[in-house]
């Protein structure tokens, strides 16, 4: 588009379908996302990402179907092989240790219980 008045200036959310939010729930809190509080909706949690003008991951429980081979979500970290360490002590199993990309960032990928892949990543350099 052209016209800078139409341009997209930022994300909000995200929202992944899972089959159990709870458990969900407790999946995302375990990697350190924070849940956005706020008052309870049944079958649907969201978690505040970032600090001075938050984005954020929503998790909505069933009746929308079933989530195949749509992608993943690619989350920047702080460092990629302290929040790789904190995932395995956490008692997780990334699909891989992180790597450096020809791309120029460094990441690891990890599925969630439902089957979204998650990538944790920060630029090099």
């Amino acid at each position: 588009m052209e016209d800078p008045a139409a341009r997209i200036e930022s994300l909000s959310a995200v929202t992944l379908t899972v089959r159990d939010v709870a458990h969900s729930v407790r999946f995302y809190a375990s990697l350190g996302f924070r849940q956005r509080p706020g008052p309870a909706v049944p079958g649907f949690a969201s978690f505040a990402l970032g600090e001075a003008s938050p984005a954020y991951l929503n998790l909505l429980e069933g009746g929308h179907g079933e989530v195949a081979g749509w992608g993943r979500v690619i989350f920047y970290v702080a460092d990629v092989d302290a929040f790789y360490r904190a995932t395995l002590a956490a008692g997780h199993r990334p699909e891989f240790a992180p790597r450096d990309a020809p791309w120029g960032e460094r990441y690891f990928h990890l599925v969630d219980p439902d089957g979204h892949e998650l990538s944790f990543a920060k630029l090099l350099g």
